[in-house]
């Protein structure tokens, strides 16, 4: 559903507009019919892979609990022999020094928990930064030799001792400027403000209208997933026209993308989906008088399934909510239950 002017590239750089013919960029190579070609196809292994991670009989070695002598003149610890292919491989360990260490914390769930680069602090001492999220996770740049050696004697200890807590499967408590407080721990949910966090979402609002278009068609005219980062709308997403969804008019604020497909309709936050939603209505500008009916059905539903709400058109063709209705609320059921749990990982 892109639009690629002439003579350009689309936006995933795999197509382009030659002349009004849509051409692939980079061309598909079936390797069994370039065999007796002369076409150069680089080899994958140079021997057969019998599915080993670790090729051959040789130790793989780490530096995990090896110590250090550094900045010593002492030999390393270990200094490990081998012989790969022919060839005398000598691997020296150490364990770098703990000043040099940081952890990156990624935090299954789509709740904003700070800004980018807000700092992250530990018993009132900055131990790191907020930095960018990955899809559906929030991470935390902790440690490094800035707050374990440049600061305070105080800085130093607690980042070291949070960073230890959370590499060893323990508890740690957080709280990040102008965001949240958090305890997490490796393996375990994590508690946003109080709240144990339940479930991670099935994917996008995009992603999830096309999951469940199927399963909604015929139940309700309208539904829209609200998300922080894309918020699906089913009549005009791709996965709804090809089932036959009927337009209903619908108009939403934010940033069109391709069709059903919105961006920045909040801002981030810990409401529905990721955002500071707690009306989702707010997100509807109005519906198309031309198209829209009274009593026109609409589910909103975040990608998790955690809030749900039913509305049907009124003669102004307003949303007005009503009880949900029966044949709603297995699909809402089966949103929570494709949700993993949330968990935290180091």
């Amino acid at each position: 559903m892109c639009y690629i002017a002439e003579g350009r590239s689309g936006a995933c750089d795999r197509y382009a507009n030659d002349n009004g013919n849509l051409i692939r960029l980079d061309p598909l190579t079936i390797l069994e019919n370039r065999e007796n070609t002369d076409t150069n196809v680089v080899p994958f292994l140079e021997r057969e892979w019998n599915g080993d991670i670790v090729a051959g009989p040789e130790t793989f070695v780490t530096a995990i609990g090896a110590g250090t002598t550094y900045p010593d003149y002492k030999p390393a610890p270990f200094i490990v022999a081998s012989e790969v292919d022919g060839v005398d491989m000598v691997t020296v360990v150490t364990e770098g020094i703990f000043s040099y260490c940081g952890v990156k914390l990624k935090i299954d769930t789509d709740r904003h928990l700070g800004d980018e680069c807000a700092l992250v602090r530990s018993a009132g001492e900055v131990i790191g930064h907020v930095t960018t999220s990955e899809y559906g996770s929030q991470m935390l740049s902790l440690g490094g030799v800035h707050h374990l050696t440049g600061g305070s004697k105080k800085e130093g200890r607690l980042t070291c001792s949070t960073m230890l807590a959370l590499c060893n499967g323990e508890t740690a408590d957080l709280t990040i400027d102008g965001g949240a407080e958090l305890t997490v721990q490796a393996g375990k949910a994590p508690t946003i403000n109080g709240a144990l966090e339940e479930r991670m979402r099935v994917g996008c609002g995009s992603a999830t209208v096309g999951m469940f278009a199927a399963q909604w068609k015929g139940l309700v005219d309208e539904v829209v997933v609200v998300d922080d980062h894309i918020t699906g709308v089913m009549s005009e997403h791709q996965a709804g026209k090809v089932i036959g969804w009927e337009p209903t008019g619908i108009k939403i604020n934010g940033r069109r993308s391709t069709p059903g497909r919105y961006f920045q309709v909040a801002e981030p936050g810990t409401g529905w989906g990721g955002t500071n939603l707690t009306d989702p209505l707010a997100i509807i500008s109005k519906f198309d008088a031309k198209t829209a009916r009274p009593g026109l059905s609409i589910l909103m539903v975040s990608t998790t399934g955690e809030h749900a709400a039913y509305f049907e058109l009124d003669d102004e063709l307003l949303p007005v909510q009503q009880e949900m209705p029966e044949r709603l609320l297995p699909s809402v059921r089966r949103i929570e239950e494709n949700c993993e749990p949330a968990l935290t990982s180091v």
